[in-house]
């Protein structure tokens, strides 16, 4: 145990823009009685969970794929986009997922995060447009940062081919989005909330969108989504593709698949709940010590590089960030109170190292691709042990060894 970017309309085009768009080790461990772990929810969470010994893990280096990215039946420039952007060859969720896309199935993707289904949907959907770009594609995600991240990635994947996105969350002036939705998009990014708006407002027309993707399903039930998505859902053709991506599978999980897909293939990579490659301990905290003391000291040890940092609640996050700021710390905060330009910006800085720590709620928790995250720590003991999993899924990515910390009181 231890001790003490904004929404625009982008044109993936290398030709001129339309005027109308903007181009798109620690110390040793002491013994411990179990004790109940005050939470918010009532629900208990054995502290033992906490601690496991990280170890490398191989099985997807051994993964040979059964295709490689030029044996699919894409188009030439898509097969050169995916050359220039560095990909050699499928990961295990691409391999098996892409040839049925590609055959215009329903797809179930069950896969944990991290192991590339993002790239998974996007090189056949864009394909799907480029053969026929009459349709759109309309892609619904939990969380503003997970919508920015897919339409990145979506850049490059589509230079040069004139396909257009739209990015619609909330926390972003409507404005913009209402001025780009007036024009053709081939792929619609959002959340569900900010989508419904806009369809209420009739910005936003889904009676030609040929394929939806329903990205970190299991995340947007956790938010409260329900509602919004089924209304979502009950406005598109029923001659559609539909395409749903998820870390678990619970009844709820079921029921949508059910309500929402025709006869899907189901494809399931997932491996484990917890990363065998990420070392987690426990920081107990006694009676009456300082935890933000605490906090303080474990980051100023050799080897905390880049730290994310998750607390409970909005104002708890930003007030730490503000804190650790001002001790000399450089930290900056993401959560539901910041607009999302704020929220970018944080997260550009973390990713880019021109900030060490990164403070946030569970919107950080799923979905996103930080690279080389050395420790998530759990300053608040989270309300779920699958919100657990999400969370120190931050770390120990691409092979290497990541360390976890949930402090315990």
């Amino acid at each position: 145990m231890y001790q003490k970017r904004s929404s625009g309309r982008s044109a993936h085009t290398s030709g001129p823009s339309r005027s109308s768009s903007r181009p798109m080790g620690g110390p040793a461990r002491r013994s411990f009685a179990p004790r109940r772990t005050p939470r918010h929810t009532g629900q208990y969470l054995d502290p033992k969970l906490f601690i496991n010994k990280g170890i490398i893990v191989e099985e997807f280096d051994h993964f040979v794929p059964e295709h490689a990215f030029e044996d699919f039946l894409i188009e030439e420039k898509l097969k050169k986009n995916i050359t220039d952007k560095g990909y050699v060859a499928p990961t295990s969720i691409q391999d098996r997922t892409i040839p049925h896309i590609l055959k215009g199935q329903d797809v179930v993707g069950i896969a944990n995060t991290g192991t590339g289904k993002t790239a998974a949907f996007l090189i056949p959907l864009v394909n799907k447009m480029l053969k026929d770009p009459k349709g759109s594609v309309l892609i619904v995600v939990p969380t503003r940062e997970l919508a920015t991240q897919i339409n990145d990635e979506l850049k490059g994947f589509a230079p040069g081919t004139g396909l257009f996105s739209v990015v619609c969350v909330g926390g972003t002036p409507m404005g913009p989005q209402l001025r780009d939705l007036k024009y053709k998009n081939h792929f619609i990014i959002g959340t569900p909330g900010r989508l419904k708006d806009l369809i209420e407002r009739r910005a936003l027309d889904l009676t030609q969108t040929a394929s939806v993707v329903l990205d970190e399903a299991d995340r947007m039930l956790d938010m409260g989504f329900m509602p919004d998505m089924k209304f979502i859902m009950g406005l598109l053709p029923h001659d559609r593709q539909t395409l749903f991506f998820s870390a678990t599978m619970s009844k709820e999980i079921e029921k949508l698949i059910h309500e929402f897909l025709r006869e899907p293939v189901s494809i399931s990579v997932k491996t484990q709940d917890t990363s065998k490659n990420v070392d987690q301990d426990i920081v107990r905290m006694k009676a009456g010590e300082d935890k933000l003391q605490a906090l303080e000291d474990l980051l100023r040890q050799s080897g905390f590089d880049k730290v994310l940092i998750f607390g409970r609640t909005k104002h708890g996050v930003e007030r730490l960030a503000k804190t650790l700021t001002v001790r000399g710390l450089s930290a900056d905060s993401i959560h539901g109170d910041k607009s999302q330009g704020q929220r970018q910006r944080a997260l550009d800085a973390f990713k880019q190292n021109k900030i060490r720590i990164l403070v946030a709620t569970d919107v950080a928790a799923r979905g996103l691709d930080i690279p080389k995250v050395s420790h998530v720590i759990n300053y608040d003991v989270p309300a779920t042990y699958e919100d657990y999993i999400h969370r120190i899924g931050r770390t120990g990515r691409a092979g290497q060894v990541g360390k976890a910390l949930t402090f315990i009181e």
